[in-house]
């Protein structure tokens, strides 16, 4: 029987999926930058429009990455060894 499928999002997925976290929680924290007036609303608008794109394409990338890992774990625990060399 092959190896069992490893389902766990491997660190690279992890960190990038962390990092898309963080810019999403920098994107909540622009209220209480405004108020505090390190940020101007026009610049708010500015940085939400990129922190948002950041957040989405690190999503996506991480996403991207499990599924590529998942997918090869997957393709490698199907193998069978059976001698006859065609594993």
């Amino acid at each position: 029987m092959g190896q069992p499928v490893d389902n766990a999002p491997p660190r690279r997925t992890r960190i990038t999926g962390g990092l898309a976290a963080l810019a999403c929680a920098a994107c909540c924290a622009l209220p209480v930058l405004i108020a505090a007036g390190v940020l101007t609303g026009a610049g708010a608008a500015m940085v939400r429009q990129t922190l948002l794109a950041v957040a989405a394409g690190l999503a996506v990338l991480a996403l991207g990455m499990w599924w590529l890992h998942r997918r090869g774990s997957a393709r490698r625990g199907t193998r069978t060894e059976c001698g006859c060399g065609c594993g």
